[in-house]
């Protein structure tokens, strides 16, 4: 006899563990979270799929759209009595038709786009854009394909989204934005230089003050004479630092925290610009943008480690000081996109729609084939599929159903974002497609069917491509967890409660 002692699993796990498995405590309990999820995203940002943030950028929202529907889905045909390896098997096989059928709806002419004609960029990024921000599109795309090809490298495939950077600025309208080859700064400088040009720059992690031990010490004087020195020491030494970073020719200072007086007084003296860079975000992209090397040492920088400003001034921009690095294209491999608007609520939203063409343009240096939009592709695919599940014999022909129906939800999604009818717009879609109309998309302002590459809005073939392989396996994993442990929280002492706590 055991004598009631655990066996098996529950003999590995620590006292006080939930195990729940099977279909009703398991699998059910991953499709529900999955779904709520989903649901946030349908209606509003919601968090991130990270993995297509981090492949493509964007298309992130339908990730977790369509995985949400799918599962939500699959929950019907579990109810039904199908297994849950049947319904993945189906979703995969469904899966990689969808892939194989969405290759035959690429734009034909599509695969060749000249990565520098600011125009043709504008025109491609115009759908990810107006998705995020629609009615700005026309505003945005041309300032975004500008910054894009001011930083863009000689091989397109290198291309790095981190080079393009945005400021908001509070006041005046969206439509007094702007490009600068450079970086703006949202800070003042530091001392009364206010503009240099043609600059060597010499940037330093820490800030510009004299060092302090990390100790306590104590220093005896003696008299009037000893106490003078002792002053007149410390001066000659910051003198002699700031001399030196003078005399290796820098006309600019930045620092990465604050400057001491007496350093201050110095730069003022050799007639040097100081600017202090507490984000070491921009510190990173200032020296990339100048060439420069952020020295952790307060020393006279080597020839080599300064950089090089075409030209660095301070302006003002609605009532805000900036300063404004501009460089030539041979120096300069950051650009800024300055954003206006009259709230914080409509910069964050056309930041948002920046970062998405951005992607965009990265994902278009890699791959410049086009899909149609505005549901187009989803429903083409829907109806492939059900016809593919129909001449299957065994029970994934359920599962592929599903999948067909499941994206449906693309072009729901719109109509109901849109105030249009959702049930009228996915019908009157299928009916377009039933008729040989393969590009006909949602039009958001009619509710009718039509081909939306005449107004130029477009999807990326490789932003739909990832998103329907993701979302797939990401359904696919949650589908075969049929054990969830739950561990006890970890012991130790508890928190002492109420009053008496040391202060440190």
């Amino acid at each position: 006899m055991s004598g009631g002692m655990p066996y098996g699993l529950q003999a590995m796990l620590k006292e006080g563990h939930q195990h729940m498995s099977g279909m009703e405590e398991a699998v059910f309990r991953n499709i529900e979270a999955c779904k709520q999820l989903s649901t946030i995203t349908k209606t509003s940002m919601g968090p991130n799929a990270q993995a297509q943030e981090q492949e493509i950028g964007d298309a992130t929202n339908f990730v977790l759209a369509f995985a949400g529907e799918l599962l939500s889905n699959a929950e019907s045909l579990l109810r039904d009595g199908l297994h849950t390896s049947e319904v993945a098997d189906g979703y995969s096989k469904a899966a990689a038709k969808a892939l194989q059928v969405l290759e035959t709806l690429i734009i034909k002419g599509s695969d060749k786009l000249d990565i520098r004609d600011k125009q043709a960029v504008a025109q491609r990024i115009r759908g990810a854009v107006s998705s995020k921000q629609y009615g700005f599109e026309d505003l945005l795309c041309p300032l975004i394909a500008q910054a894009c090809i001011d930083v863009c490298p000689k091989n397109p495939n290198n291309f790095n989204v981190d080079n393009v950077r945005v400021i908001k600025i509070t006041g005046s309208g969206a439509y007094n934005s702007s490009v600068v080859k450079g970086i703006v700064i949202k800070r003042d400088t530091e001392g009364t230089v206010k503009s240099v040009s043609d600059a060597k720059v010499a940037v330093f992690a820490q800030g510009v003050d004299t060092s302090s031990t990390e100790t306590k010490g104590t220093v005896l004087i003696k008299n009037a004479e000893e106490l003078q020195s002792y002053s007149q020491g410390e001066e000659d030494r910051m003198e002699q630092v700031i001399k030196g970073i003078a005399d290796s020719g820098a006309r600019v200072v930045v620092a990465g925290s604050a400057y001491g007086e007496m350093a201050m007084h110095f730069i003022e003296k050799y007639g040097m610009m100081a600017l202090r860079l507490p984000s070491k975000f921009d510190m990173r992209r200032f020296c990339r943008a100048t060439g420069a090397t952020a020295l952790v040492k307060l020393a006279a920088p080597q020839p080599d480690e300064l950089g090089f400003a075409k030209s660095l001034a301070l302006e003002e921009i609605g009532g805000t000081n900036v300063v404004v690095l501009q460089q030539d294209a041979s120096q300069g491999q950051v650009s800024t996109v300055v954003l206006r608007a009259s709230t914080d609520n409509t910069l964050d939203d056309l930041e948002r729609a920046v970062d998405d063409g951005v992607n965009a343009y990265k994902a278009l240096c890699k791959d410049a084939r086009m899909l149609p939009a505005g549901g187009a592709p989803e429903i083409e695919l829907c109806q492939q599929l059900q016809k593919f599940g129909r001449k299957e014999t065994g029970l994934d022909q359920y599962a592929i159903a599903k999948f067909a129906e499941s994206l449906e939800v693309v072009p729901r999604i719109i109509a109901e974002n849109s105030g249009l009818n959702a049930t009228d717009a996915v019908s009157s879609l299928h009916a377009a497609h039933a008729n040989g109309q393969q590009t006909a998309g949602l039009n958001i302002e009619t509710g009718q069917p039509k081909d939306l590459a005449e107004d130029g809005i477009l999807d990326l073939y490789s932003a739909k491509w990832w998103a329907l392989k993701l979302a797939t396996d990401a359904v696919v994993t949650v589908l075969r967890v049929d054990q969830i442990i739950m561990a006890k929280q970890a012991g130790g002492p508890k928190p002492r409660q109420g009053a008496g706590d040391d202060e440190d």
